[in-house]
């Protein structure tokens, strides 16, 4: 599925899924309908995430479903993963895309117009831009942790990528951030911590979609 269709993006995080398993909590978003699924795992071992990779693959695989690696070209590659997503202080996009192919879809974390537009010369494939509110999912500089619907707005009128907004997104504030110019939202504990997490998943993809 090409990025500028993707409206729920599932950002994995067996700490914050309520003591369920990711390979549940993939299954369970899946069936609400998402539309892309990262492998990142904070704190896991290279091993660790390979193992769940390849058991991720085959269940995004039969769902036709993009699975996307965080960060690790190498992994990526070696779970036979349909991309990556990379942060600032990543491998360049051009240097992932050499090592993956001209196939795979390229992620690239910007916070800011310049940074969007190196993605963009780069050859990223889509934007993950946030994080959009403050969130302490994972460790992100105070003058980047919510930046706001309107840093969404700029990098989307700055760029001809899809951006997924991504930080202290839920139901409540995922309609702000596609009416900002966002493609769709990338979550974590919205879909992973949901008591139900394919309702979840399919309430949000909804949200984007009226809000677009």
């Amino acid at each position: 599925m090409n990025p500028r269709q993707w409206r729920t993006y599932l950002v994995t995080q067996e700490s914050r899924s309520a003591g369920r398993d990711t390979e549940a909590i993939v299954e369970a978003a899946i069936a609400g309908g998402v539309d892309a699924v990262q492998l990142r795992e904070k704190g896991s071992s290279a091993r660790e995430r390979y193992e769940l990779g390849r058991r991720l693959r085959d269940l995004t695989a039969d769902a036709g479903v993009p699975l996307i690696v965080n960060d690790r070209v190498d992994l990526a590659a070696a779970v036979d993963a349909d991309g990556v997503h990379l942060g600032q202080s990543d491998l360049p996009a051009e240097v992932a895309r050499g090592r993956l192919g001209t196939d795979a879809t390229v992620g690239v974390s910007a916070s800011t117009v310049p940074e969007a537009q190196a993605a963009a010369d780069a050859g990223a494939d889509y934007l993950g831009v946030g994080a959009v509110y403050r969130t302490d999912t994972k460790d992100v500089p105070a003058e980047t942790n919510g930046v706001g619907p309107e840093r969404v707005a700029a990098i989307a009128d700055a760029v001809d990528l899809p951006v997924v907004g991504i930080g202290g997104i839920g139901v409540d504030n995922a309609g702000a951030v596609a009416a900002a110019g966002a493609t769709g939202v990338a979550v974590v504990s919205a879909i992973t911590a949901a008591d139900d997490p394919a309702t979840a998943t399919a309430t949000l993809r909804e949200v984007v979609d009226d809000a677009r």
